[in-house]
């Protein structure tokens, strides 16, 4: 009898992983030594390995991946310019008269936050080092403060543009089509970013109303875990707010407009909200307001126009009013370049520029190079055979399709306690995801659950990232025991919006259908 060396694989990747030996790295060593193995005894094909170029190819010019590095850079050009800061502060003496107001604040902002920069970690610590003590000085149960403030940062999983819903899209749009395939269709449909985002929008505020309405009971019924400020602070006008709010908000709607509006692909919104993100961040740092407004609006009305009255000029039949068009869209393109050159020479002089592009590359990198190892593990992990077991053990569960269901999401909660959602994504959907469409579950409806459930997996000690960087980040008196107690109700929130997800599937099909 021979060994189950996909298996004995998969288990071998988990204690790699568990090692603390760098990801990307375990991955390749755990797949070589596989191959090999599998090699020597007759169970793998090594001839499948001439195929590892060509995969890593198609992942590094995947045109949803590369849309990643521009939304990263567009999040942590609005960390370091401290619009995040701002806003926080500015939300929280709008709130924080009411009780829990300082909570729901937290949880706004959060939401905020989390569709104009998606960086879990940025918004954690900002939220750790601004929020978490002024909760503590007003009087608020330190676990609660805690789980708020953790909670919040991992919004940047589900709101979108989010990294996770874009890599989700790739591996959802592969998975359907191998799913399509198998069932033998011939017309293929694809899963894109833009359905995903869609699906992703209402769950997303859902989830937002579950921990604000928590909040709000938890200060009813125990007044002494969250009451209203005690510290006498200014409540801020009108004009303030709507200034806190509005560049982030403005953004938002350019990104999540544009891709939604069909105006442009997920890379091209990307582009938008990174340039746009440059402007505000410029603003911050002594760019004239006119110019950053005339700069954005001169780019805005670029897209627009480009979209609706496209233009040809090498075309022989060019006569002078497309001369004329083209030169109206190269000022304005023009105009909008030498806005961001200055809103970037800005930042460099403020040396913002140089660690922003550095922590951009960081991030980009370990994205990438987590994705590319784990395109070949499952390349030795199909080639043993790891497919068609997976396959074969969600067929064998008692329940059919809902049972099958089940297992996956408790098999991905489970796996969220020790591994990255970035590993869970690229190893195991692809191996999980196709058998549960064939079973006839909608793709679109399956990758919101995932991402949901995934969200959990930066809460969940011992490794939830979230837990980490508010380690890192919250004052002496917060013990690493308050922040794991803090963080259980709203894990339990999570489960409940699942389940709400699952009972009403409306919740996520509703605004793709509606917008495509």
């Amino acid at each position: 009898m021979s060994l189950p060396l996909d298996l004995m694989m998969f288990g071998a990747l988990i204690a790699v992983i568990l090692s603390g030996y760098p990801v990307a790295f375990g991955i390749a060593g755990v797949a070589t030594a596989f191959a090999i193995i599998g090699s020597m005894t007759g169970q793998f094909n090594i001839s499948l390995m001439g195929a590892l170029g060509q995969r890593f190819f198609g992942v590094m010019t995947n045109p949803v991946l590369t849309a990643i590095p521009l939304f990263v850079l567009m999040g942590v050009v609005l960390e370091r310019s401290r619009i995040a800061e701002e806003l926080l502060e500015t939300m929280a003496r709008a709130f924080g008269k009411m009780r829990g107001g300082l909570g729901v604040s937290v949880m706004v902002v959060g939401a905020l936050l989390a569709a104009s920069t998606g960086i879990v970690g940025a918004t954690v610590v900002a939220m750790g080092m601004i929020a978490l003590p002024a909760m503590l000085r007003n009087g608020y149960s330190p676990t609660l403060a805690a789980g708020m403030v953790a909670t919040s940062g991992t919004l940047g999983q589900i709101i979108p543009p989010s990294t996770l819903l874009i890599i989700l899209a790739d591996v959802m749009s592969s998975a359907f089509q191998q799913a399509q395939y198998q069932q033998g269709a011939f017309s293929i449909q694809t899963v894109s970013v833009g359905q995903t985002f869609a699906a992703a929008m209402m769950p997303g505020l859902m989830l937002v109303g579950l921990y604000i309405l928590y909040i709000l009971i938890r200060a009813w019924l125990r007044p002494e875990d969250a009451p209203a400020m005690i510290e006498q602070v200014e409540k801020p006008s009108a004009r303030a707010i709507i200034s806190a709010v509005m560049p982030p908000v403005l953004l938002i709607v350019a990104v999540l407009g544009a891709i939604l509006g069909g105006i442009a692909s997920p890379n091209e919104a990307a582009g938008v909200g990174a340039v746009g993100a440059i402007l505000l961040a410029g603003g911050r740092f002594g760019l004239p307001r006119w110019l950053m407004v005339s700069g954005g609006l001169s780019l805005l009305a670029l897209v627009v126009l480009a979209g609706a009255f496209p233009v040809r000029i090498q075309r022989s039949d060019a006569g002078p009013m497309t001369f004329a068009i083209a030169s109206i869209y190269a000022a304005l393109g023009l105009y909008g370049m030498i806005a961001v050159l200055i809103a970037c020479w800005r930042l460099m002089r403020a040396n913002v520029l140089a660690s922003t592009l550095n922590s951009t590359l960081v991030i980009t990198s370990m994205i990438f190079a987590t994705i590319l190892m784990a395109s070949y593990f499952s390349l030795v992990f199909v080639g043993l055979g790891g497919e068609h077991r997976v396959a074969e053990i969600l067929k064998s569960l008692p329940g059919g399709p809902t049972g099958a269901l089940i297992f996956a999401m408790a098999f991905i909660f489970i796996l969220g306690f020790f591994l990255d959602f970035v590993e869970i994504a690229v190893i195991l959907l692809p191996l999980l995801v196709p058998p549960l469409i064939v079973m006839g579950h909608d793709p679109i409806w399956l990758a919101v659950l995932i991402a949901v459930n995934l969200q959990t997996s930066f809460l969940t000690p011992p490794f939830g990232f979230s837990l980490f960087y508010l380690r890192g980040a919250a004052p002496p008196e917060i013990t690493t025991g308050m922040i794991y107690r803090g963080v259980v109700p709203f894990i339990c929130l999570q489960i409940l919006g699942m389940f709400l997800i699952g009972v009403f599937p409306d919740v996520a099909t509703w605004l793709p259908r509606l917008a495509f």
